[in-house]
């Protein structure tokens, strides 16, 4: 079984490297690491929305690169860092993932970097044999 690795390239805050994987792939299964609202090595000003938003478009922009759409995704990690944000989220998440919702676990949680969400997922693609 062949691992692919996408990019360890700097890609934190001040365009630090970062220690890991924006995504690893192995066997048809796409591991998305956590994503943040960043755009260029910053977060990005704005609320729930606009931080929900970008984190998606982030997820997305790795999926794509990996040759991986929305509907591949299995099961999505969530974290947000306000539980007053919820339900805000939640509609913004729906528009992204409402014709093929994945499993998801949504927790509260102290965030690494000053944002207001993370997300993870995985992803399933059957290999072309």
């Amino acid at each position: 079984m062949a691992i692919k690795r996408y990019g360890a390239e700097k890609a934190g805050a001040g365009g630090q490297s970062l220690p890991f994987a924006r995504a690893v792939e192995a066997d048809g299964w796409l591991y998305v690491s956590g994503q943040v609202a960043m755009e260029n090595g910053e977060i990005i000003d704005g609320n729930i929305v606009a931080e929900t938003r970008k984190t998606i478009e982030n997820v997305i922009a790795i999926l794509k690169e990996a040759g991986y759409g929305l509907e591949h995704v299995v099961r999505v990690g969530v974290w947000l860092d306000d539980p007053r944000d919820f339900w805000t989220f939640n509609g913004v998440y729906k528009e992204y993932f409402g014709e093929h919702p994945p499993a998801r676990a949504c927790v509260q949680s102290r965030m690494m970097v000053d944002c207001k969400v993370e997300i993870d997922c995985v992803a399933y693609k059957p290999r072309d044999r």
